[in-house]
């Protein structure tokens, strides 16, 4: 472009032009062309600072979570970005440490510090005043000594509180985040492109190269009886290379990897506004192609928006505010039906055993569970949260166990026993007991008794009811004699002291589902993924609310503790057909998650555990959940969904299957503009006398431009339809140009290179114009330009 440019100045004002001749303008191609190309330079400029701009958005908004702390003697939740150096952060299982500090208070607090110091084994945190009073006592085992939180490290079990010390990038991790900062890794589809547009590359080099020796021969063989000056035969010859080396502009479809990046970012950008957080770009183009989602009930495919309206008590005292039957005792008249005795019971045995905490305005905050049976609590005449554990004194907490489906906490009683209070999973804990509190005290519980609370807990499931249960058992001493925790003989072990229980009561927890879960279900069927639901509740729970949701119409409802004892050829046979997995560990979920890949499946598995991130790893696209997910779970996800609805999962395949589409119209878009354009200009090259092609240099790279760049952003930023979700999957295996696609490239490309043809060779008889002049060199590039329209 420069030479080209050098040379139409150098014959504008460096020859002498007979008088009265048109003004030269030699130099405008070039001009011309060094405008083009500032525009295409721009034009990706613009764009990569737009991309980049639009990620590190979507950065800023990953990362910001919100956490509980203490300031100024009150809890806020504030987000980790508002955090500071003296305040005090609650630690729960779960939760990713934003900052370094000191532990203050807790029970049994034990952390994953590999991401900080690669050390795999959990390590049990003491507070920093027994950390000084044992030093003081001259004791050197420092392993028993960690008062120190680590930022970037995970809670894994336990309760507590820590003050913070450095925040930022004065803590250890962000001074590890610091000097880790790398370039975003290419996706999948990226990879694959980057392949086709190097293969089409070097094809079209090939026919540029070829083209150019041909033209180099005929204007060599021609110079002998040439009648042009010198600089006009350095121009021709300038001319020749100009077209060539455009010809390779044109065939190299730089726009492919611009395409791709353009409709991540822009479907990213979009779902971030429709609930779905992208933390991993890949995780958009790979969700397109699911063929089956494995979700979560609670908060998901329902409001996690829980109340207790049934429950049973002191073995003949119940209520019932779901059915409206004359015969039920509402929730008011049976409080006012207890004794103070057994209110405090209830109230003491739920208050102490739960980590959820009132805000100033009275509302309860933490798991949807525990601020349920709170607010139970409440009506039975509860005072303020915080006055009632102030007067309550905790010996030991036993924080929630998957494995166990239950938490307990000691409390010590003011005759100076102690009194195990555990809730959990109803139909466990009542195998667990032996005796049953009645009206008039507590006696051992019979097989009818047991028969007739399975029956209870039975109905209440079948009415989708979640089932929680209050068992109790007192104690003279703790930890009581032979059950001490060999690590700490201060505290219980839990697994010796859960036996031999006595049964308080049984209440139901309605969930309702979420607005629109049934239909979003079914137009997953309708676009061949399947659904399937994974809980922890029991299976009549789980088999009512999945008949509701669309999920289980007729296959097969299995619980965890026998799905993991199938062999690899009964997985084989059950995984099609299974739709419920009930009474699920995580590790039943990331079990399913891996034999679902290993048959061919595209997996999307929702997760908001800790314990949920192997199985949020192993699949193909994890989604978390932005309310009630823990940090360990947004971590281990690609995409976070903020309103832990199922309904932003079904918004995330149409995103995804809109990325794949724009791609691939973009492809087929690219690929036909690209071989009509090379054919073109060489086939006009080589058969014209002067060889020059019928479009001119400059005309290629404005189509160049004009088809890489512009097209790129409008096929990038389609937004999805209903119908796209009309259609089953893509599977693994498809190629990215498929048949149906080349059918239109090649049938577009014949089309419009005849169409061309015709033109450039029949209008000058038909029009009356010359045949190489400028009016059918415009008549053709226009003719061009609206094909591709």
């Amino acid at each position: 472009a420069v030479i080209s440019l050098a040379l139409g100045l150098y014959e504008v004002f460096g020859v002498d032009h007979p008088e009265g001749s048109p003004p030269p303008i030699d130099y405008v191609e070039g001009l011309a062309i060094c405008i083009a190309i500032i525009i295409v330079v721009l034009v990706g400029s613009l764009n990569d600072y737009q991309k980049e701009r639009a990620f590190v958005k979507l950065n800023a908004k990953k990362e910001d979570r919100t956490i509980n702390v203490i300031r100024s003697g009150k809890s806020h939740i504030i987000g980790v970005h508002e955090l500071l150096a003296g305040d005090v952060v609650h630690l729960e299982p779960g939760d990713l440490i934003p900052a370094d500090g000191i532990f203050i208070t807790g029970h049994n607090v034990k952390c994953d510090e590999s991401s900080a110091t690669g050390e795999s084994d959990a390590l049990k945190k003491t507070p920093g005043d027994h950390v000084m009073r044992m030093l003081a006592e001259g004791h050197t085992e420092l392993k028993h000594m960690d008062p120190f939180i680590i930022s970037g490290s995970k809670v894994l079990e336990g309760v507590g509180t820590y003050l913070v010390t450095s925040v930022g990038v004065y803590s250890s991790f962000g001074k590890i985040m610091m000097a880790m900062r790398v370039e975003m890794q290419p996706t999948p589809l990226q990879v694959k492109l980057n392949g086709l547009a190097g293969a089409i590359a070097k094809l079209g080099s090939t026919a540029a190269i070829l083209l150019f020796f041909i033209l180099l021969f005929r204007f060599a063989a021609g110079l002998s009886d040439s009648t042009l000056s010198s600089p006009q035969q350095a121009s021709q010859f300038v001319d020749i290379l100009i077209v060539s080396v455009t010809i390779i502009v044109v065939a190299v479809p730089e726009g492919l990897p611009l395409a791709v990046t353009l409709a991540l970012a822009f479907a990213s950008t979009r779902m971030a506004k429709m609930n779905n957080l992208v933390r991993i770009l890949k995780s958009c183009e790979t969700m397109g192609n699911a063929t089956t989602i494995c979700s979560d009930k609670t908060g998901t495919l329902t409001q996690n928006v829980m109340t207790v309206v049934a429950g049973t008590f002191f073995g003949d005292k119940t209520f019932d505010d779901k059915n409206n039957n004359a015969n039920e005792m509402r929730l008011a008249a049976f409080a006012n039906d207890l004794s103070n005795d057994q209110k405090r019971s209830l109230i003491d045995a739920i208050t102490t055993n739960s980590t959820a905490f009132e805000s100033d305005d009275h509302v309860f905050v933490g798991s949807k569970t525990e601020t349920a049976l709170l607010s139970f609590a409440r009506s039975l005449g509860m005072g303020p949260l915080s006055e009632e554990r102030s007067n309550a004194t905790i010996t030991q907490l036993i924080p929630f166990d998957s494995r166990r489906k239950c938490m307990g906490a000691v409390q010590r009683l003011p005759n100076g026993t102690y009194r195990l209070n555990v809730k959990g999973a109803s139909e466990i804990l009542l195998g667990h007991c032996t005796s049953l509190c009645s009206s008039t005290g507590v006696r051992s519980m019979t097989y009818e008794d047991r028969e007739t609370l399975e029956t209870l807990i039975d109905q209440y499931a079948k009415q989708s009811l979640r089932t929680i249960a209050l068992i109790t058992k007192d104690f003279e001493q703790w930890p009581p004699a032979g059950c001490a925790d060999e690590n700490d003989p201060s505290q219980a072990d839990f697994d010796a002291v859960l036996k031999e229980m006595t049964f308080t009561g049984i209440v139901g927890i309605q969930d309702p589902l979420r607005p629109g879960v049934p239909e979003a279900v079914q137009k997953c069927h309708m676009a061949g993924v399947s659904c399937r639901m994974v809980t922890g509740d029991n299976v009549v729970t789980a088999r009512a609310i999945a008949t509701d949701c669309g999920i289980y119409p007729d296959g097969i409802v299995m619980e965890g503790p026998v799905f993991r004892t199938l062999s690899d050829a009964q997985m084989a046979e059950t995984l099609p057909r299974l739709q419920v997995l009930a009474r699920s560990s995580p590790e039943d979920k990331r079990i399913l998650v891996t034999k679902l890949r290993e048959l061919g499946e595209v997996v999307a598995v929702t997760g908001d555990g800790t314990n949920d991130g192997p199985a949020l790893k192993a699949a193909d696209i994890g989604f978390s959940m932005g309310i009630s997910g823990t940090e360990v779970a947004k971590e281990a996800s690609a995409i976070i969904l903020m309103d832990d609805n199922f309904t932003s999962i079904l918004t995330a395949l149409m995103w995804g299957r809109a990325v794949n589409d724009a791609v691939r119209k973009f492809l087929q878009f690219q690929i036909t503009v690209n071989i009509t354009a090379v054919i073109i200009a060489s086939v006009s090259a080589l058969a014209s006398s002067d060889m020059r092609p019928v479009l001119t240099a400059v005309q290629l790279l404005w189509i160049n431009l004009i088809m890489d760049s512009l097209a790129a952003l409008a096929l990038a930023s389609d937004p999805p339809t209903e119908e796209i979700l009309d259609r089953k999957p893509l599977k693994r295996s498809a190629p990215l140009i498929s048949i149906t696609m080349w059918k239109q490239v090649i049938g577009q490309a014949i089309l419009q290179l005849i169409i061309t043809f015709v033109m450039y060779y029949g209008a000058p008889a038909w029009l009356g114009i010359p045949s190489d002049g400028l009016e059918i060199r415009s008549l053709v590039f226009a003719t061009y330009v609206n094909l591709q329209i």
